[in-house]
Order: structure tokens, then C-alpha cells, then sequence
């Protein structure tokens, strides 16, 4: 699924660079509180998976604790959707659930988030995968 991306602030790349069908360059946020990232996908849609590619080069662990929301709300930057549980890897399945937007952020921290690439992959409603 493809939409608009925005995140908290920028360093370097972009929020469209996670979405670009390109892992080389990543995203990356100012060192901040509560970094995120959120992929608006302008209709609602059933989002059946989530994955996402870490950087390769360094700082691996700063994705560490991120959350994945789901849902319709911009409260809290979108934030406050409902999360999605973490899986054993980076691909994260979320069978059904519905939303607009889909968010990655680091709560209750005070880093970076940098995404290399986020897809995302679902369907409109009434329609099948």
C-alpha cells in the first residue's frame, strides 16, 4: 500500500524515503522524544502485515521498543492508535486490523527512529487480498 509519509522531524532522509521501494538510504529523525513515523494511506484500509528493513550500517538497536498503531485517529501525532504486538522478526502480522494510518514510533524514549523501509499490505474494505 502506498499513501504520504511524515515523521516527527528530519536529520537527513526524508519520511518518503521509507517508502520509496529503496532500502539503501533510511529515514532519521532529530534525536528527540517520542520519535515517529506515520504513513497516511488517504482511504481506510485492513492491513494484514507490516514489515519493516532496519538500517544495515550501524545502530541497530535504536528500533528497539518501537510500536507499530494502527487506526483512524490523529490524536497524539496518531499515536494512540491501537498497537500491533511485535513479532519475532520485523515483519509484524496484524490480521484485519482496520485504519487510515499506520504509525512507528518510539514511546517514552529519547533517540532517533530511522526506517529504511516500511510496507505495508492489506486491502480496501470489501475487497480481497
Amino acid at each position: 500500500l502506498h499513501g504520504k509519509a511524515e515523521q516527527s522531524s528530519t536529520l537527513r532522509y526524508e519520511a518518503n524515503t521509507a517508502i520509496d521501494d529503496n532500502d539503501f538510504h533510511c529515514t532519521h529523525t532529530e534525536t528527540e522524544t517520542n520519535p515517529w513515523w506515520r504513513l497516511d494511506m488517504m482511504d481506510l484500509q485492513i492491513i494484514q502485515e507490516v514489515i519493516i528493513t532496519n538500517r544495515m550500517d550501524c545502530c541497530f538497536e535504536q528500533i528497539n521498543g518501537a510500536e507499530i498503531r494502527i487506526g483512524n485517529s490523529l490524536e497524539n501525532n496518531g499515536n494512540n492508535n491501537p498497537i500491533i504486538p511485535a513479532g519475532a522478526s520485523y515483519s509484524y502480522s496484524c490480521p484485519d486490523m482496520v485504519g487510515r494510518y499506520v504509525n512507528v514510533v518510539i514511546p517514552q524514549e529519547t533517540r532517533f527512529l530511522a526506517l529504511c523501509e516500511v510496507e505495508v499490505y492489506g486491502s480496501l474494505p470489501g475487497n480481497s487480498l
